[in-house]
């Protein structure tokens, strides 16, 4: 999973983004609404936490800016402004959800979960591919129902080849699922991952093979 987190307190984005990322979510954050545009253009997002008060506007604006240009991400607004007309407010210019500060990182896992399934209301989200099965709602994987403990970056890899299995999955597209756009990525960190993670499989009998495809990106397949 993949969240976009726009907010201006330093310590509050720090926070936040080591809590999601313990729970295997990739964070890219800023705090500004223009960097937070122009993010939105370049990357796809799973949702977007959103804070009101930010440096170069009000938050709320850039909700409809999402939607005129066809993006329909759910959006949960994060933010000191919680009287009762301000909540109104925000779900009334299409906000899928609205949180005052502070919260618990508990009850914000349980609303994106939520705003999660309503948007996969239409589709099956679990990916079954040999004797494994992966939720990415919930970030899990199982073989044979017997779950299966996976280090987070591992599981970001074998969900995004799960996602495409039978398709040759690019480097690029893997590193974007696995490391936000700040950090900076060793050349053979993605064939480390790899490379454990095939043997976790091989030892859990998943019935999957990851195939790499030379100077182009790695393939998941079904023995």
């Amino acid at each position: 999973m993949r969240i976009l987190l726009v907010e201006d307190e330093k310590q509050m984005a720090e926070a936040l983004s080591a809590a999601l990322g313990r729970q295997g979510i990739v964070i890219d954050h800023t705090p500004l609404l223009a960097d937070a545009v122009e993010l939105t253009r370049q990357n796809v997002y799973d949702a977007i936490l959103l804070d009101r008060r930010l440096p170069d506007g009000e938050g709320l604006t850039f909700i409809p800016q999402l939607r005129r240009a066809g993006i329909d991400t759910p959006v949960v607004v994060l933010t000191a402004h919680n009287e009762p007309m301000e909540r109104v407010e925000g779900l009334d210019i299409g906000a899928d959800d609205y949180l005052g500060k502070p919260f618990l990182v508990e009850e914000l896992m349980a609303r994106l979960r939520a705003v999660l399934r309503r948007r996969a209301s239409l589709a099956e989200p679990r990916i079954t591919v040999g004797r494994m099965e992966i939720d990415p709602l919930h970030m899990s994987v199982s073989v044979g129902a017997v779950p299966l403990d996976l280090p987070r970056r591992e599981l970001l890899v074998l969900s995004a080849l799960a996602k495409r299995h039978g398709r040759t999955v690019l480097r690029s597209v893997l590193e974007a699922a696995v490391y936000n756009y700040e950090e900076e990525i060793q050349s053979n960190a993605l064939d480390a991952h790899i490379s454990r993670l095939r043997r976790r499989l091989l030892d859990a009998g998943a019935g999957v093979t990851i195939h790499g495809i030379r100077g182009v990106g790695y393939l998941l397949k079904e023995e």
